[in-house]
């Protein structure tokens, strides 16, 4: 498996970590620690090395990540849809734009198929979706043969088909509904840095 960047290698261990200490840290607070464990000690330890607020600091720059790709992404609405199409100059396809999007903004590159796009991010259920999240549809009838960019409140955004664009569309509309496909998350063992390709 390809080498993720470092960066991106660190952001997701301090988003993991980060989730078990706030997991740990709410057990403490609400009394559910075993008896054993100095729940005043664990929170001055956390408090004192600065724990919280870096984690928390990392749970930011995560969150701006994955505003910046959803703001990158409407930046391209009405783009036409091409098959094989991966640029603004070319119009995208489906996984074109997938893409096209984490390499500029994030700077990792997906597989070019909606379906290896799939077989190489983690997978969520629908009810964890985040902005910045893949969503995948069988509009082909087979598995993962088309993708979006999760954008909030029940929208995604993707490159439909022939003959329209770049465009919002709500996944709980009946369509899309029926076909939806499952949830993905995009971590950067699954990816190339942008530049290990030039």
């Amino acid at each position: 498996m390809p080498l993720a960047s470092r960066p991106m290698r660190k952001i997701a261990l301090a988003f993991l970590l980060s989730l078990a200490v706030t997991a740990h840290a709410q057990t403490v607070v609400s009394g559910e620690a075993p008896a054993d464990l100095p729940q005043d000690a664990i929170a001055e330890l956390l408090a004192s090395k600065g724990l919280v607020q870096r984690l928390d600091g990392m749970r930011q720059q995560m969150s701006l990540a994955a505003s910046d790709l959803v703001v990158n992404a409407m930046g391209f609405l009405g783009v036409p849809y091409r098959r094989g199409g991966n640029s603004v100059e070319t119009g995208f396809d489906c996984s074109g734009f997938v893409r096209a999007m984490y390499e500029q903004t994030v700077g990792l590159v997906l597989p070019r198929r909606a379906a290896e796009q799939a077989q190489a991010t983690q997978m969520i259920a629908r009810e964890e979706l985040k902005p910045g999240d893949l969503v995948f549809f069988n509009t082909m009838r087979r598995a993962f043969s088309h993708v979006g960019i999760y954008v909030g409140d029940g929208k995604f955004i993707h490159s439909p088909r022939s003959g329209a664009h770049v465009r919002v569309e709500d996944m709980r509309s009946a369509y899309w509904n029926t076909r939806f496909n499952g949830a993905r998350r995009v971590v950067a063992e699954g990816t190339l840095p942008a530049d290990a390709l030039r």
